[in-house]
Parts: structure tokens; C-alpha cells; sequence
């Protein structure tokens, strides 16, 4: 491990464990606002192409806006930038997005971005579960208004989606699938009618009952393969969305370089003063690659455990390990607390799985020992560690 010198906390409370894409990526947004000039949908604050950008950088190469400033946009989603544009185009025709995939693949991440550059905020969400209701997804009231003064406009408190339609702006549906079928339902006419009634305000003082939705107010949702959710949707909200598949990222080489990047964020914003050893990540990544995909990089058939075997939980366990070894080291080497984590990570669905680590162990990490690769050699010698 080698030491990383970490700012300290802002006073006063002002520092975030976690920052929104549009506070982080502020100066990109910036920029890409100014360096691209050409025709953007209604209600947008990038043209598509600078959304594309924005999402899958410009791979180091500086940009150069009319003004003459020049800015490398950083890549924040790792995959198909295909699968990005496709995005796009159909949030630029207001047609609702629907990503699917298995968990942990950053289908909230790429939701959060879209929503970020295409109108400035990814906040206006709702979190779907069994208990959302479909206040959630329309209007409540504030009560001591209402008392007062009866229904109105003032007293009304609107979901994000209703501040998303009034806006002009993109609103985000966490886990769709968990709803309940009449939750589920309220999207159907909002994306097909694009207005909202609200009743009670027939016939008030404020006149119009309806809320009508603004130019460029369109859906993000997201669900998982794995969990079927409440219920499933029905055919009639299906056909409103476009359907966009985010797999596993493909690449080595690139899904080593984000579990390093964020863990490493991690470590710092948390002072532990360490990043992540690149040996610890190359064993790491390549056991998360085998187990996910039952076969070795060799080719050996591997298999499988029933959990899913994420990036997003790769980037915990490198976390944790590094965490482990700033606030808990006693000079051993960090890779021997692998076994441990791996085994946490894997049985968490199915307690069988833990017979399918240790086949792991038995079969590929055991036959990469033989060869004397001394990383190998070393997780190989670790198995009692498993229990």
C-alpha cells in the first residue's frame, strides 16, 4: 500500500460522503454547454452530443470550445457508448428510458448522469419499494394550509415527477418493478397523456385543475434482472418505454481501473490515507470475472455462485480491505484478508454458495499455484481461510 495525502474535512459540515453528478461535474457541464453550440432539444442544457460526451469523455483528448478554453472530459460510465446514444436519442424524443440489468451494473449511476446533463439535476426521484404510494408518484398536501385556507396551488406538494413535468425536466424512477400494479399504473397516463389532473383544485380560485407537462419532461426508470419485484409491469407501461439492457463491463482493463478509482475516492474521503494495492486488485477482479461468469480467463468451467458477483461489490471489498489495513494493520499483507471478503460477498443469497468458493479455490486458484505464480501461490495457501 502506498500513502495518499487527504484533505481534511471542511468545516462547519460542509463536507458530503457522496456528491451529486451536477455539483462533482460542474466545470464539465460548463464547459460542454459552451463548446457545443448546435441544436438541443427543448428544455435541454447540452446538445445530445454533449451529453455523450459528458457520460463517456473524450478518452484524455482536450476539447476546445469557442472561446478558446480546453478541457479532457473524464469518462464516468464504463460501456457500450452505443448503448449511451441510444439513450439519448430517446430521452431527446421525450419518450420514457427504462434500464435494465443485472444489480450493480450503474444503471442508477447512468440515470443520474442523463438526468444531470440533459437538465441540470438528478434529485427529482422516487425510490420504488412495496411501500411507495402513489402520492409519490403525483401530489400530497401540506395539511395546515389546507385547514386554512383550503385546497390551492400553495398548499399542494408536488412529487418529483410533477416538478419534473413543470419543469421541463427529467424525472427518475429507482426500482419500478417494486411498485405496486396502481403505482406502476399512475406512469401510464402520465407518459401517454403528459398531464396530471389534480381534482381538487376544480373549480378553486386557481382556476385549471390540470397540470400540463413542459418541452423536454421524460422518464428515467430502472429495474433488476435478478429481482422480479412486487409485480411485473404491465404490457400497457412496457410499451411507453424504451427498453436499454446495461451488462457487465466486458474490459479487464477498464473494470480494474474503475474498482481502483472508487476505491480509492472511498479511502480518501473516509482519511484513511491509503489507495489499493494493484496486486491485491488484479486478484481481486479476476475472481469477481470468474465467478460471474462461471469460466476462468484460462477457460476452465467454473461454478457459479447465485449471488451476484458486481462491480459495485467489487469496489466495496477493495474498500473495505484498504480500510482494514489503514485503521486495523498489523503489518500483514492485505491480500490474505481476500479469502474473508470473498466469502462475505458470495454467501450472501445462498449459504450452498460457500461450497462453490471453495471449488474455486480447488480448481482455478489451485491450478494457477502449480504454475508458481507466487499471488496464486499465496490465496492457494490461504483456503482454510475459508473455513
Amino acid at each position: 500500500m502506498r500513502e495518499q495525502t487527504v484533505p481534511a474535512p471542511e468545516a462547519g459540515g460542509g463536507a458530503r460522503q457522496v456528491e451529486l453528478p451536477e455539483d462533482r461535474f460542474a466545470a464539465e457541464l460548463a464547459f460542454l454547454a459552451s463548446y457545443d453550440e448546435g441544436p438541443r432539444p427543448p428544455g435541454w442544457r447540452l446538445t445530445p452530443r454533449a451529453v455523450v460526451l459528458f457520460v463517456c469523455g473524450t478518452d484524455g483528448v482536450p476539447l476546445t470550445a469557442p472561446d478558446g478554453g480546453k478541457l479532457a472530459v473524464s469518462r464516468k460510465f464504463v460501456g457500450d457508448r452505443s448503448l449511451v446514444e441510444r439513450c439519448v436519442v430517446t430521452l431527446a424524443g421525450e419518450r420514457g428510458l427504462l434500464l435494465v440489468g443485472e444489480p450493480g451494473t450503474a444503471k442508477s449511476m447512468l440515470s443520474e448522469l442523463l438526468a444531470a446533463a440533459v437538465c441540470g439535476t438528478s434529485t427529482l426521484t422516487v425510490q420504488g419499494t412495496a411501500g411507495t404510494t402513489e402520492d409519490q408518484l403525483r401530489y400530497g398536501w401540506n395539511y395546515a394550509m389546507l385547514l386554512a385556507k383550503g385546497p390551492s396551488r400553495d398548499a399542494l406538494v408536488p412529487s418529483p415527477v410533477l416538478r419534473a413535468m413543470t419543469r421541463g425536466a427529467v424525472a427518475r424512477i429507482e426500482e419500478v418493478t417494486r411498485c405496486l400494479p396502481e403505482v406502476q399504473d399512475a406512469l401510464v397516463s402520465l407518459l401517454s397523456e403528459r398531464r396530471m389532473s389534480v381534482p381538487e383544485l376544480a373549480g378553486g380560485e386557481d382556476g385549471d385543475s390540470t397540470v400540463h407537462a413542459a418541452p423536454g419532461f421524460t422518464l428515467i426508470a430502472t429495474a433488476n434482472l435478478r429481482d422480479k419485484g412486487v409485480s411485473e409491469m404491465s404490457a400497457a407501461l412496457k410499451r411507453r418505454f424504451n427498453f436499454e439492457t446495461v451488462g457487465p463491463i466486458d474490459d479487464l482493463d477498464a473494470e480494474t481501473a474503475l474498482v481502483r478509482g472508487q476505491a480509492t475516492a472511498a479511502l480518501a474521503r473516509s482519511g484513511a490515507g491509503f489507495s489499493v494495492d494493484d496486486t491485491v486488485l488484479e486478484a481481486l477482479i479476476t475472481a469477481f470475472r470468474d465467478l460471474r461468469t462461471g469460466r476462468s480467463a484460462e477457460g476452465w468451467e467454473i461454478e457459479r455462485p447465485s449471488t451476484v458477483m458486481s462491480t459495485a461489490e467489487a469496489v466495496q471489498v477493495a474498500t473495505a480491505m484498504g480500510l482494514g489495513a489503514a485503521y486495523l494493520g498489523d503489518g500483514r499483507d492485505i491480500l490474505r484478508t481476500l479469502p474473508g471478503h470473498l466469502l462475505g460477498t458470495v454467501r450472501k443469497d445462498d449459504p450452498a454458495d460457500h461450497a462453490r468458493l471453495l471449488g474455486y479455490w480447488d480448481g482455478p486458484i489451485r491450478r494457477r499455484a502449480e504454475t508458481g505464480a507466487p499471488l496464486w501461490r499465496t490465496l492457494w495457501e490461504l483456503r482454510d481461510e475459508l473455513g
